[in-house]
């Protein structure tokens, strides 16, 4: 077969509708009616968040290739004209299916559980309205800017992202009462919680109602002179794509703490407003936010659903909510051996959230206080508000070690942050790299360098997901602590590369982006291929959070042609298509949306039986294997193969969670009946609980429940 026929665009997807299906698989969890009812409500927060960070990002970029005039079409033959075309079209779709998930099935539930959302004001019974009125006296009304626009005063600019409610008002001298109509608008304050719970009936129902609601009751006393004829909430997305000229920008540092201030003022890509808003204040919103009848979209309910997380918080309606599952010890590590002494022992695999996130902390404190260790490096792309890591590195420098920390000034939505703890870092004598001018350093790595009696010995941890104690608890991803001497040579050189920009002459065992991952995947996979023509056995296995790479397709296609079977565990955006005859038909593809967000990059080739597994950082997308420094790492330990070999077997047998790709692009559940059920996550934290509960002495065991926490998506 050519190579030529498989780069036709009818063979790819579109990357962003894509998407959009991914997030309708989301919303698809807050849909199921055996779910509990509070995991629901966190399901369609998260499909909203997703849908702004979307927006802000992709549907901007699209918009801003359309105003530069770019014709090139995408891996599925499609301008960014037609796509924005198909896309805004599917969004409206998209958000019409969220709100009739909100009023149709979650409000009744939760009312008939107890907890009234109160949507209009208007519906307050006499006592909650003294109730509201004054917690808006107390409260609210301290705290708001109201603002109008007239002759003198321009429209003020709106920042991204924001709750505001905009009024038509006019003066009260009555004489102009029917000829002039200014507006104004007034921010709902992010810093007031937006959920207010009200006094509990004699029923005892509780009762809650929105700080907008309250805001809209009450907004004349924030004009006086004014009637105010009419005020609806409304809500802008802005472009929030920094564009960052590296090779113009001195420091990268201070371009991009310019360029944040920037996110809140760029071009209003979507403007969402109350459905049954005035015509007359709509038009004045278009108008000024500059919109088109496409990028206006009607609400029928709350806008920005997020508030729904909070509401998951609540308390009292713990039998709504899945138990917090506990990550669990890890057997290897359970006694009382320094981390580098068990690491001695042999490979340690770490897999989270089901066992504890715990030991790639202790890995970097115990490196801080030990007199034996010289040196720590490590590459940091998103960690938590409040890092034990940041603060053992700091304590680390300190105590007088080597530190060397490469910070990511690029990570999305992460840079203030980052640019935050990158500078206390260097107040603690850290030395940080601000990551590499046009590639983005998504690896995770941490070297601790260690002076033993026999010599020097290097102690690695590579892993697929942040150093991030917080998300360790939500993500499920993978890490290996080793201190094998290839790997330790080769971490080395990684931060010698990254530091002072040299390349080793060899690598022993590791696979870097930009450099040569990409041609590391296609040789792997064309190796199955060569195997499947001559008659031996060949099968790959691939679990990653996306695929969009058309050369890696390609492979793909080229290598299920030949026979190979290919499954593929896919949890976001997957631009393969299944089942084309002749070309993909022995590729299969399922994505799991769960409780934990699935996040572990995994890699299975058979190789005519001499298996080999790699994990890493690395997605088959083109920006992680040409515009970020990724790595990734082989699985050697002949026990902790056969553990990786488990954890993707028992997701590709996940028949509860797993939805399956279809020829014409939809995703299908599994049918159930009849079959034993089997769902990866909660299986794997029944197993990690009884593993651990091995390891313990007999006194010790006590009960432990599965619990899923929160899910995020990236």
């Amino acid at each position: 077969m050519g190579e030529m026929d498989l780069k036709k665009a009818e063979y790819y997807t579109n990357r962003e509708l894509s998407w959009l299906g991914f997030n309708n698989r989301i919303l698809g969890e807050a849909r199921d009616a055996s779910l509990p009812l509070f995991e629901r409500l966190k399901f369609l927060s998260i499909t909203a968040s997703n849908l702004d960070e979307f927006f802000m990002i992709r549907v901007a970029s699209l918009k801003d290739m359309v105003h530069a005039g770019y014709t090139k079409k995408d891996i599925s033959g499609m301008t960014a004209s037609e796509q924005l075309k198909k896309i805004l079209k599917e969004t409206h779709e998209l958000v019409d299916l969220q709100y009739s998930t909100y009023n149709r099935s979650l409000i009744p539930a939760l009312k008939k559980r107890g907890l009234k959302i109160i949507s209009e004001h208007e519906s307050l019974s006499e006592e909650q309205k003294k109730f509201v009125d004054a917690y808006f006296e107390e409260n609210v009304y301290p705290v708001l800017t109201p603002m109008a626009m007239d002759s003198s005063r321009p429209f003020p600019l709106i920042r991204n992202k924001t709750l505001n409610i905009g009024a038509l008002i006019c003066r009260k001298d009555g004489k102009e009462k029917h000829k002039t109509l200014d507006f104004a608008t007034v921010q709902v304050p992010s810093v007031l919680p937006r959920i207010v719970e009200l006094p509990e009936g004699k029923d005892g129902e509780k009762r809650v109602i929105l700080l907008e609601e309250i805001i809209e009751r009450n907004i004349g006393q924030l004009f006086l002179s004014y009637d105010v004829v009419c005020a609806h909430p409304y809500r802008v997305m802005r472009n929030a794509d920094l564009s960052i000229d590296e090779d113009e920008a001195e420091d990268l540092l201070k371009e991009i703490q310019k360029q944040l201030k920037k996110r809140q003022w760029g071009e209003v890509i979507r403007l969402e407003i109350e459905g049954k808003i005035d015509k007359r204040l709509l038009d004045i919103l278009k108008e000024e936010f500059a919109v088109k009848d496409s990028d206006v979209f009607e609400i029928g309910g709350p806008l920005d659903l997020t508030f729904l997380m909070k509401l998951y918080g609540m308390e009292g309606f713990e039998d709504c909510k899945v138990k917090k599952y506990i990550p669990q010890p890890v057997p290897a590590l359970m006694n009382d051996d320094s981390i580098f002494a068990n690491i001695r022992k042999g490979d340690i695999l770490l897999h989270h959230p089901y066992m504890t996130f715990d030991p790639v902390v202790d890995f970097v404190k115990q490196a801080a206080k030990d007199p034996n260790v010289l040196a720590i490096k490590q590459t940091l792309y998103r960690v938590s508000g409040n890092s034990p890591i940041i603060a053992a590195l700091a304590q680390a420098a300190e105590n007088g070690k080597q530190v060397s920390v490469l910070v990511e000034l690029k990570a999305r939505f992460d840079e203030e942050n980052n640019i935050i703890w990158a500078k206390k870092l260097e107040k603690a004598g850290c030395h940080v790299i601000y990551g590499l001018v046009g590639l983005k350093t998504h690896s995770k790595i941490t070297l601790v360098v260690r002076r033993e009696e026999d010599g020097i010995r290097r102690y690695v941890h590579l892993g697929t997901g942040n150093y991030n104690d917080s998300t360790a608890k939500l993500y499920t991803d993978c890490g290996l602590l080793t201190c094998s001497e290839p790997i330790g040579e080769d971490a080395t050189a990684v931060f010698n590369m990254l530091s002072g920009y040299s390349e080793p002459r060899k690598w022993n065992k590791l696979s870097l982006a930009p450099l040569w991952l990409r041609n590391k995947f296609i040789s792997l996979i064309r190796r199955e291929t060569s195997n499947a023509r001559q008659g031996k056995p060949a099968h790959i296995i691939a679990k990653m959070n996306s695929l969009c790479d058309k050369e890696v397709i390609a492979a793909l296609y080229e290598a299920s042609a030949a026979g190979v079977k290919v499954e593929l565990i896919i949890r976001g955006i997957c631009c393969l298509k299944v089942g084309i005859p002749g070309i993909s038909e022995n590729i299969s593809v399922r994505s799991l949306v769960g409780n934990f967000l699935e996040h572990a990059r995994i890699f299975y080739f058979l190789n005519n039986g001499q298996e080999e597994i790699y994990m890493g950082s690395a997605d088959w997308m083109p920006r992680n294997l040409d515009k970020r420094v990724e790595i990734l790492f082989p699985v050697e330990d002949a026990s902790i193969m056969k553990e990786i070999r488990h954890i993707l077997d028992i997701q590709l047998a996940d028949n509860v969670k797993a939805q399956i790709l279809q020829p014409d692009g939809t995703y299908v559940k599994i049918d159930k009946r009849g079959k034993n059920l089997v769902c990866a996550q909660e299986y794997f934290c029944e197993e990690a609980v009884e593993r651990a509960k091995e390891q313990m002495p007999a006194e010790v065991h006590s009960e432990r429940v599965f619990v899923p926490a929160e899910p995020m998506i990236e």
